[in-house]
């Protein structure tokens, strides 16, 4: 009830300060033990008829945080504290960078959207690899971390397979499963290797390093033609993918309405999320499960923000949900809000 409040006042500060003050008050809270247990009890769907099983895990809830909220691996108590059901870190690369140029995260409230140029701003494998191991020697945590894995900036494309498989080798024994980013319109020319040869040889470097069967998912982008959907439904078929993302940001801007596309259009360069890219997004998914039926396992993003829309993409086959846009515009009831909604229309 109190979150429209702090939203507002949030949205006043810039959104890349604003997230890291939300963050730092979560942490604030997490660390005193009756502020921790209160959030909990507040936040966490603590039901366990939700529970799901897939890619060999098990999953408290099929509400997760897409890749891009936390990139470097810094708040994953806090977000368990809030009761997801699995967080995806990243999207992480061999060598720290620092993105694009500042602004590069915008607001359009009235249409409950953001639009991101980031550009895989993130510490490093390395340094989030010591991190995660650090989390994990020194708390029990149940919580499922998927590592979402792309390439640098300056890493040409035809390279592009040695920087994912440098990824899986720092990650593998510190996340639960794997995301193969090649979708994020951020990364100039990344979109191209969702070709299926490029696809094809990152896929076969990476099972031939997987000795252990972490899961491997790949992330598409709502933005590709039937052809290209199809080149990937076929390569289900020929290579090892264990799971689908359905779906990164998108470049239509066709989706907003009225002046926002004015505004959009002199925010300039980026990807666009939230309630704008629900039927966008479910449209991928629908195409993608209607091909693939249940061989695969596919997580839906985009356009989430309730229950209702979580249902939408259960609907249409998703085995998972993850939420970004949503959460910003929610807040922390958004995971315990959706849980509710599912357990009380199954």
């Amino acid at each position: 009830m109190l979150y429209p409040l702090l939203r507002n006042s949030l949205f006043i500060l810039p959104p890349e300060t604003a997230h890291q003050v939300s963050m730092r008050g979560l942490q604030f809270a997490h660390s005193i033990p009756f502020l921790k247990n209160q959030l909990s009890g507040s936040f966490q769907y603590k039901e366990t008829n939700l529970t799901k099983n897939y890619f060999g895990l098990q999953f408290s809830n099929p509400v997760g945080l897409a890749a891009g909220f936390d990139k470097n691996a810094e708040y994953l108590n806090e977000l368990e504290m809030l009761g997801f059901g699995f967080v995806e870190i990243g999207t992480v690369t061999p060598k720290p960078q620092a993105g694009n140029s500042k602004p590069r995260l915008f607001r359009i409230p009235d249409q409950k959207a953001l639009i991101n140029r980031m550009g895989f701003n993130n510490d490093g494998v390395e340094a989030i690899a010591k991190r995660l191991n650090e989390r994990k020697a020194k708390f029990n945590s149940t919580l499922i971390v998927g590592g979402n894995i792309g390439k640098n900036k300056v890493t040409d494309n035809k390279d592009a397979w040695i920087d994912y498989c440098t990824n899986f080798k720092a990650l593998e024994n510190v996340v639960d499963y794997f995301v193969v980013n090649v979708s994020s319109p951020n990364t100039p020319g990344l979109r191209e290797l969702q070709e299926k040869e490029s696809l094809r040889k990152i896929f076969t470097e990476l099972q031939n390093l997987n000795k252990n069967n972490k899961p491997i998912l790949l992330k598409i982008a709502p933005d590709l033609e039937t052809s290209a959907l199809d080149d990937i439904i076929e390569l289900t078929t020929e290579i090892k993918i264990d799971g689908l993302v359905a779906t990164n940001t998108t470049l239509d801007r066709s989706l907003l309405k009225g002046l926002n596309m004015e505004r959009a259009v002199k925010i300039g360069a980026g990807g666009l999320s939230g309630q704008p890219l629900l039927e966008k997004s479910t449209g991928i998914l629908e195409y993608l499960h209607k091909c693939i039926g249940e061989r695969i396992p596919i997580i839906a993003s985009g356009g989430i923000f309730n229950g209702a829309d979580a249902a939408v993409k259960m609907n249409a086959g998703a085995a998972l949900v993850q939420v970004w846009t949503g959460f910003i515009y929610e807040g922390p009831s958004i995971v315990k809000n959706i849980c509710q909604s599912l357990s009380a229309n199954k």
